[in-house]
């Protein structure tokens, strides 16, 4: 049953079970069972209807979005970390808050990287297509020969909670010797227990590193930050792993850099227009493609979905959330 002092909460996507049941328990919680992606229209009327809004990254919460009049809602309590889906500047002027949910997502997209670092180098999805399709004749000295990790010199790009994590899996794990650049980097010691060096500018990371791997967030600062002049100074042994937001990457200058083997191959779990994909990544050997599986386990959305649950209760009972970005 719903009760009129309940606030009313829209729920733009399917969530796991555990977070929708709650949702249910403690607000008049309006799902989306189809889980199909909310329209403009929808998230206006979304705002116009509801107490809070509970989007995710595929929701574009515009300026358009945010001027609807009248509007009801006074929170977008965010599922995920990243918010760039969402107009906070418009948000912050309209008196909307805006949290997310950092930190319950750390080590699963870390792992996320390492997977697809491994996956890259090693050429296991190539690997697996063959084996799928029948082309396998059996073991030979010379067949899929990839490029060891262990040893190799990985360069992050940001050095915040991911890529500390991905530091010390690469670091205590592959015996890595670890390289960053980050504009706010950790402090010295933190930076030393990773076993991580820094460097002044991204450019440094690239023309060193073996496997470069990204951990910034989508800004307009970051936008096609690897562009085609930053492609260029990385060595032609060289892989880019990208787990952070697929704008970070200009596509199509990333597509000349493999068709020109400037690089040796990239495993991407973002992509810059997604769902949609660059086709022809969609042809390549030395490209691994993933759907945005960086979160995805069943531990880390359920955690995702209680921290955004957890924000709306703190701001109906009339507290600061503690994740509150805007």
């Amino acid at each position: 049953m719903t009760s009129p002092d309940r606030p009313r909460v829209v729920v733009t996507r399917r969530l796991p079970a555990a977070v929708e049941e709650r949702l249910r328990s403690e607000f008049d919680a309006r799902l989306n069972p189809g889980d199909h992606p909310c329209t403009t229209a929808e998230l206006q009327d979304a705002l116009r209807t509801a107490d809070g809004l509970l989007p995710t990254v595929t929701d574009r919460v515009t300026a358009e979005v945010l001027s609807v009049e009248p509007r009801r809602a006074r929170i977008l309590a965010n599922f995920g970390v990243g918010f760039n889906h969402i107009d906070v500047a418009a948000a912050k002027a309209r008196g909307i808050v805006v949290t997310n949910t950092p930190d319950v997502l750390t080590d699963d997209t870390a792992d996320d990287a390492v997977m697809l670092m491994l996956m890259v180098a090693r050429r296991a999805g190539e690997g697996e297509r063959h084996v799928r399709s029948g082309a396998w004749t059996g073991w030979r000295p010379t067949h899929m020969l990839g490029t060891r990790v262990t040893g190799k010199t990985l360069g992050l790009i940001g050095m915040g909670r991911i890529a500390r994590a991905v530091a010390k899996r690469a670091h205590h794990g592959f015996g890595m010797r670890v390289i960053f650049h980050d504009p706010y980097p950790p402090a010295p010691e933190v930076a030393q227990q990773l076993g991580a060096e820094p460097r002044a500018r991204v450019e440094d990371v690239l023309r060193e590193a073996d496997i470069v791997s990204l951990h910034c967030p989508a800004t307009p600062e970051t936008h096609h930050l690897l562009d085609a002049a930053r492609l260029a100074l990385m060595q032609p042994t060289a892989f880019l792993v990208n787990t952070a937001r697929g704008d970070v990457v200009d596509e199509t200058a990333l597509v000349a850099a493999l068709e020109q083997g400037r690089i040796a191959g990239a495993a991407l779990d973002v992509h810059e227009h997604e769902p949609r994909v660059h086709p022809t990544l969609l042809t390549m050997e030395n490209v691994v493609l993933l759907p945005h599986l960086g979160s995805a386990t069943q531990e880390s959305r359920v955690a995702m979905g209680l921290r955004a649950l957890d924000n709306l209760k703190a701001f109906f009972a009339g507290q600061s959330p503690r994740d509150r970005v805007a």
